[in-house]
């Protein structure tokens, strides 16, 4: 996909879900609950045991969904963010501000959201083409600190991740996120092998969200 193009499909959607998993076995079962739930942008987080492998097998699998976005989440380095491209991820999320491994994306053209708590980090973000800044962890800083950061930064796109939840999402969204990254809210039935719960779960955040865009 485009970078263009998913940029505006991010801002539309505005769910990105995070997986995280013990086995290949069970990441692929959570996306799939995840995806038919209605979310469409899966972050598959390097804390998962061989994570450059299930986003190759993800990318596979779902290589004929046009709609489905196969991301990399927690990629601390350039290794790391080097082996999800190469393995077919379109975008690349650090928990931090790395400015090699924007560098590195911005050579492969993928769009690369680093995470970043301060102005100074979020200013150098920015210099260096972050197309979003990951707030993380966001439930330190609560919805009504994105509208603090775009005070001095207003063209600063931003995501929350961290405490994300179907309750919260809609403050998020009202205090200016563009869009959200939620995990263990969205993912907690898998503890229990209830993928069911799962897509439940998905499809209360995008009827959640499909409200949000109707108030405004």
């Amino acid at each position: 996909m485009d970078k263009n193009l998913l940029m505006l499909k991010l801002k539309e959607e505005k769910l990105v879900a995070v997986i995280r998993g013990n086995s290949q076995e069970e990441v692929i079962k959570i996306v799939d609950a995840v995806y038919a739930g209605g979310i469409h942008f899966m972050e598959i987080t390097f804390t998962i045991p061989n994570a450059d492998l299930v986003i190759a097998q993800l990318s596979k699998k779902y290589e004929q969904q046009q709609d489905i976005v196969i991301g990399a989440g927690t990629c601390l380095d350039t290794v790391s963010a080097r082996l999800a491209i190469l393995a077919g991820a379109k975008f690349v999320v650090s928990p931090h501000l790395d400015i090699e491994v924007m560098k590195l994306c911005n050579s492969y053209k993928i769009p690369c959201f680093p995470g970043a708590t301060t102005v100074k980090d979020m200013v150098e973000a920015l210099k260096y083409g972050a197309e979003v800044i990951k707030l993380f962890p966001a439930d330190v800083y609560g919805p009504k600190g994105i509208q603090s950061f775009k005070g001095p930064l207003p063209q600063a796109d931003f995501m929350p991740t961290g405490g994300v939840s179907c309750e919260n999402v809609k403050q998020w969204l009202r205090n200016g996120a563009i869009a959200v990254g939620t995990g263990s809210s969205l993912t907690k039935g898998a503890a229990t092998n209830d993928f069911e719960a799962v897509k439940k779960e998905a499809q209360r955040f995008v009827a959640l969200v499909e409200e949000f865009k109707n108030e405004v």
